[in-house]
């Protein structure tokens, strides 16, 4: 068991010498010499988190490439300058690995799809612009979500909900830095973003019609008007707009990204351990990165070095394709993701290392007990249209006493829990879950005025 255990466990470092390894540090050792392989050669397309995790695992390993290709590449770039290559960091997101085991793609970033149809039927006459807008009790079982414990992509935009929280009100606090040194309290400011972070991504949870496991049927069900609204990565929901337009000319289907509500994050490829196919592995790594490759993402249907049958509505990685000169050959010439990452610089430090935490809240006490919240906060929504506001008040101010799942919380008892033996992630997850399940029954009793 301790063998099984330490070989991939990026925790356990071998000693100096060989001669006083303990089984654990030993088989470390000979996996990360060895060429052991999964049978796969690369690892292709998610976020960065899964691919940082590979690589401090050991599975991925260096393809070369920065030594290949180093005029590809750049160590530092600041967000009020356009890089001439790629920087290896920008706006707080890396965008390939200093020891070459992973190089992102294509960037990434997350927006609101809607359909301005469904929007009509049901009264809305704003359209969507920030992710608390989703948080509207009008938009109750009309919001398309697509599973973060199944999406990594959708676990991320779930954290920028909560960093975007987190920088509106340092920001606040920093605006009323004459009113003392408190003012400027960062940590205090990320402990109560991450609150009303998660706030918003309750109601949120208790709007939506399902929490899918496919990334594309949220823009489907949107585009066809069966949900009014959801959460999206860009590209699906540009190639999802562009369709309709292309098919009938409706532009009811519509794509927002949030100012300062989202990051420009990587989608990165990198070679895998015990490659079988590793010369091949590397030539297709490079032909991605190439700028042969790069126009394939994002130049349109036809155009020289474009792809032959769809646009893919990528934003290539490469900075050199945001140059004017490509604007007539790219299907977003309007949208330059070095650009947009001015607007939100990511903090690792505030939520990255809860990447983790945070998709596992979301799924025991939003996903897991969303019966009994989704009654909880219908119940508070017809309380609030007949008029009995205080019944209402006081159920939603129970519905979200989410101190269980505080920033400590989740610093201390649930980093804990997924450090530890599988059995305490169970047992952390029953406790949880019946608290929230008692606590979403209690809010929709008083809801109802008992």
């Amino acid at each position: 068991i301790e063998v099984q255990e330490g070989f991939n466990n990026p925790g356990i470092i071998p000693d100096d010498s060989p001669e006083d390894d303990t089984p654990a540090q030993a088989a470390r050792r000979a996996f990360l010499a060895s060429e052991a392989t999964s049978g796969i050669d690369l690892f292709f397309g998610g976020g960065t988190y899964d691919f940082r995790r590979q690589a401090a695992m050991g599975t991925l390993v260096d393809a070369g490439l920065l030594d290949l290709h180093p005029d590809w590449f750049q160590k530092a770039a600041t967000a009020e300058t356009i890089p001439a290559s790629i920087p290896q960091s920008l706006s707080g997101e890396a965008y390939y690995d200093k020891e070459g085991r992973w190089y992102g793609t294509v960037l990434s970033s997350y927006g609101i799809i809607y359909n301005r149809d469904a929007l009509a039927r049901l009264g809305i006459t704003g359209e969507p612009r920030q992710w608390v807008d989703l948080a509207d009790p009008r938009y109750f079982g009309q919001i398309a979500v697509c599973d973060p414990t199944k999406s990594g992509s959708m676990a991320q935009a779930f954290e920028m909900i909560i960093q975007q929280q987190m920088h509106l009100l340092l920001d606040e606090r920093r605006k009323a830095k004459v009113e003392g040194p408190d003012g400027l309290d960062e940590t205090q400011a990320v402990r109560e973003g991450w609150m009303r972070g998660m706030q918003i991504v309750q109601k949120i949870s208790a709007n939506a019609r399902y929490f899918t496991d496919t990334s594309q049927k949220p823009n489907i069900d949107v585009a066809t008007g069966d949900c009014a609204a959801g959460m999206s990565i860009d590209f699906y929901g540009r190639v999802q707009q562009e369709n309709i337009l292309d098919r009938s000319g409706d532009p009811r289907f519509g794509f927002h990204v949030p100012v300062g509500g989202t990051t420009v994050s990587a989608d990165p490829i990198g070679l895998l351990r015990g490659a079988q196919n590793r010369k091949a592995a590397v030539m297709f790594i490079e032909f991605v990165l190439s700028l042969e490759g790069q126009k394939l993402w994002n130049f349109k249907v036809g155009e020289p070095g474009g792809p032959e049958l769809f646009s893919l509505r990528r934003p290539p990685i490469r900075p050199e394709l945001y140059d004017p000169k490509w604007n007539d050959r790219r299907t977003d010439a309007s949208f330059n993701p070095y650009l947009a990452a001015r607007d939100f610089t990511y903090r690792g430090d505030w939520t990255g290392r809860l990447f983790g935490e945070i998709r596992t809240i979301i799924r025991i006490c939003f996903i897991d007990v969303r019966k009994e919240l989704v009654e909880a906060w219908a119940a508070i929504i017809e309380a609030r249209e007949e008029g009995r506001t205080a019944d209402a008040d006081r159920a939603e101010a129970i519905m979200q006493d989410l101190s269980r799942i505080s920033l400590e919380e989740a610093e201390t008892t649930i980093d804990a829990a997924l450090s530890a033996p599988r059995i305490e992630e169970v047992r952390l997850s029953r406790e949880l879950s019946d608290h929230f399940r008692k606590q979403y029954k209690r809010a929709r009793e008083v809801a109802a005025g008992r």
